[in-house]
């Protein structure tokens, strides 16, 4: 087992162990995936100021997000077909995210259903909703998330329709794999992933099939969701979930300030500054150079989180200073758990935190809560 250190090596060793149409679908943006790639790079340019002589004992990194404790700002972001970068991954990741505590959110289009998380964990979980036509079916996945007890929905504003991205269609992306000569041939090379998957029953949508009349394989499943996303979402939806949900409500996938403060105006807990991690509109700025201005224009309104490009502790630092109240991770805990599942998730969540704590000392800090903008060089992190 090669000795690990960072997210690198993490993503190294699941993209050897992890079939290529899945693990392509995680390390992809669309089109030309130049705002995937900025939202990583964007943060590199931001510089730290080094401080010294400063009594660097009794640190901690722990806040809340919209209430909740945590062990510091981050959460394992809502990642579609998680259970195919490992068997059962979606209860696996959230395990190891109790475990450190911390936030787990739920994809809807999650391989391990609202159930299965629930049956294997002892806290709370967050759940992430896409509005689809059918609300029928969207009340039920509510109330099913509240029967679950999860205590914070994360509702995706930005795929009302589907950005195009190039490996997936190259790749005949399916859950499960379409048996081509070209994609049984790669499953040979992933003997640890094959054995793994012959072990569970659940490499479906859980959260899909079963729960939606004549859904009840994956071929009407594709013929249902290519017609489900709902293009007509609009801030009157999001006050309908907000009321039929009752509880702390999280909006994802804001960009712009004008939609920031359509955000703070429509009474939810908190915003996602995210991109989609770069899969949704190519060319649009990084989650980074977004939110510096969002969190002027409303965070003494609303709580402003982030995601997207976070490979590092260093990274959740840099946002934190920038006025996010919280971040959340995407790829890099898939790529860990892709590498080395539930072990690998806990892996990354070490790494980050050693990386945000040591980074918080260096910087002259031992309360993550005592951290802003101060602590980077000016002129280079956006304004």
């Amino acid at each position: 087992m090669p000795v690990i250190t960072n997210i690198e090596d993490l993503r190294v060793l699941a993209k050897k162990r992890v079939p290529r149409m899945f693990y392509d679908y995680a390390d992809s943006g669309s089109w030309t995936e130049s705002t995937y790639r900025a939202n990583e790079s964007d943060f590199r340019k931001i510089k730290l100021r080094q401080r010294v002589a400063v009594n660097m004992e009794n640190r901690t990194t722990a806040t809340k997000m919209v209430g909740v404790p945590v062990t510091m700002p981050v959460a394992l972001a809502p990642t579609g077909l998680t259970g195919m970068q490992h068997a059962d991954g979606e209860i696996l990741a959230a395990r190891a995210a109790e475990k450190f505590g911390i936030r787990f959110t739920l994809s809807t289009m999650s391989i391990c259903s609202i159930e299965d998380i629930a049956a294997h964990t002892t806290q709370p979980f967050w759940f992430q909703l896409y509005v689809m036509r059918d609300r029928d079916f969207i009340e039920r996945l509510i109330d099913r998330a509240k029967a679950a007890g999860c205590d914070a929905l994360v509702l995706t504003l930005d795929l009302q329709i589907l950005g195009q991205r190039h490996k997936d269609l190259k790749n005949g992306l399916s859950a499960p794999p379409k048996p081509t000569l070209a994609n049984l041939i790669n499953l040979a090379t992933k003997p640890r992933w094959c054995l793994g998957m012959l072990g569970t029953r659940r490499r479906q949508f859980g959260n899909i099939v079963g729960h939606v009349k004549g859904v009840g394989d994956m071929g009407s499943l594709s013929e249902w969701t290519a017609k489900q996303f709902d293009p007509k979402l609009n801030w009157g939806d999001v006050e309908w979930i907000k009321k039929r949900w009752g509880g702390k409500l999280i909006l994802k996938g804001i960009l712009d300030v004008e939609d920031a403060k359509l955000a703070a105006d429509s009474g939810a807990d908190a915003l996602i500054v995210s991109n989609h991690g770069g899969r949704q509109l190519d060319g649009a700025p990084s989650s980074i150079e977004a939110l510096p201005a969002i969190v002027d224009a409303v965070g003494s309104k609303i709580e402003v989180h982030m995601d997207g490009g976070i490979r590092s502790g260093q990274d959740v630092l840099k946002a934190w200073a920038l006025g996010a109240r919280g971040t959340y991770i995407g790829r890099a805990f898939l790529y860990a758990l892709g590498a080395m599942g539930e072990a690998g998730v806990t892996k990354c969540l070490e790494i980050i935190h050693k990386e945000l704590d040591l980074t918080m000392a260096f910087c002259g800090h031992t309360n993550i809560q005592d951290v802003d903008r101060r602590i980077l060089l000016p002129g280079t992190y956006p304004v």
